[in-house]
């Protein structure tokens, strides 16, 4: 059996110009979580009122009377001792989605 010589051809592009689109989506989530507590140490007593006779040196157990007895008054007493005195809690979560696209374009 006898075979013919192989020939190689050249190859040779033909086109002139193209181009190339890529598209790339990503999302980004995150979680934060904050949990903040505030102590206090010491003691606090608070007294407000009208139409009431507050002494010098208020305190628990003092003996608060009316100024007018029979007339409209208000009266209030806040007392905080050592411990937690506020707490906070947040949670939240951002999501960012992103989209890129990108061309290119060529020549020959």
């Amino acid at each position: 059996m006898c075979h013919g010589a192989a020939n190689a051809a050249s190859v040779v592009p033909n086109f002139t110009r193209g181009q190339i689109t890529s598209e790339t989506t990503s999302r980004t989530e995150v979680t934060e979580i904050i949990h903040q507590i505030e102590y206090t140490t010491g003691t606090s007593y608070t007294v407000t009122g009208s139409n009431i006779n507050i002494p010098d040196r208020p305190g628990p157990g003092s003996n608060y009377t009316m100024i007018n007895p029979g007339e409209p008054f208000q009266f209030s007493e806040t007392y905080m001792g050592p411990g937690i005195a506020t707490e906070t809690k947040i949670e939240r979560t951002t999501i960012t989605d992103s989209f890129t696209t990108s061309l290119s374009v060529f020549t020959q």
